[in-house]
């Protein structure tokens, strides 16, 4: 019999936090100070969300809208655990231009130096919601196949110009931890298991295919409904 590793469950820390209001998934940040808040993906990107956040469990939230961790686009079918990631984020408090360059070009004036303060602290957590079509690039270990499916779904003022580099600088530091420290199996979302059910990887031509015999749930692993 396969045994099931215990990190195929989710604790409570693990289950990601949706909005009441409108269904989505929230990221987690953590400011300076160490309050915790929920951000709305929308407000990740830079952008204002039409309400305020209203964090609960996936587990409480009845038709929960699983979007793609990727290409956020809405139908996502599969979940990946793999290491926890944190992203510092910083505010640009002050920029030095020449004086003479500012009146010859005013905004247009090329930056001398600048001044940042630290931000909050953006936390991805370990479990990564994909589409199928993310998926597909994530089993076949396709890093730069994934970074350009997401920045071709962005909207283009993201992407313009050199904010690509930038973007894509970003997406190849977190995507890349999430290749390189992906765990073996994956869970498949479903209406009835938002958290997923556990899918085993593939077996290798020489194991037995009766090793999960005396398991009877799919995949051989635990599933968790809401």
């Amino acid at each position: 019999m396969t045994l099931t590793p215990a990190w195929t469950s989710p604790t409570p820390d693990e289950i990601p936090f949706h909005c009441r209001t409108c269904r989505r998934a929230l990221h987690r940040s953590l400011a300076a100070s160490g309050a915790l808040t929920f951000l709305h993906p929308v407000e990740v990107r830079g952008g204002e969300s039409d309400h305020p956040a209203r964090p609960a469990p996936v587990t409480e939230i009845e038709n929960p809208i699983i979007e793609c961790d990727f290409c956020s686009g809405p139908d996502a079918a599969w979940i990946y655990v793999c290491a926890d990631q944190e992203s510092d984020v910083r505010y640009v408090t002050r920029r030095t231009v020449d004086v003479g360059d500012y009146q010859r070009r005013h905004h247009a004036a090329r930056t001398r130096s600048v001044e940042t303060a630290l931000g909050p602290i953006q936390i991805w957590g370990e479990r990564w919601s994909a589409c199928d079509g993310c998926a597909r690039l994530i089993e076949d270990r396709n890093l730069y196949g994934l970074i350009a499916r997401v920045t071709d779904a962005m909207p283009a003022k993201l992407t313009r110009g050199k904010k690509l580099a930038n973007v894509r600088g970003h997406l190849y530091g977190n995507y890349s931890t999430v290749l390189d420290t992906l765990r073996p199996g994956r869970y498949q979302i479903t209406p009835r298991y938002p958290l997923g059910l556990w899918q085993a990887p593939p077996q290798s031509p020489n194991q037995g295919s009766s090793e999960n015999a005396d398991d009877p749930r799919p995949g051989g692993g635990p599933a968790v409904a809401r």
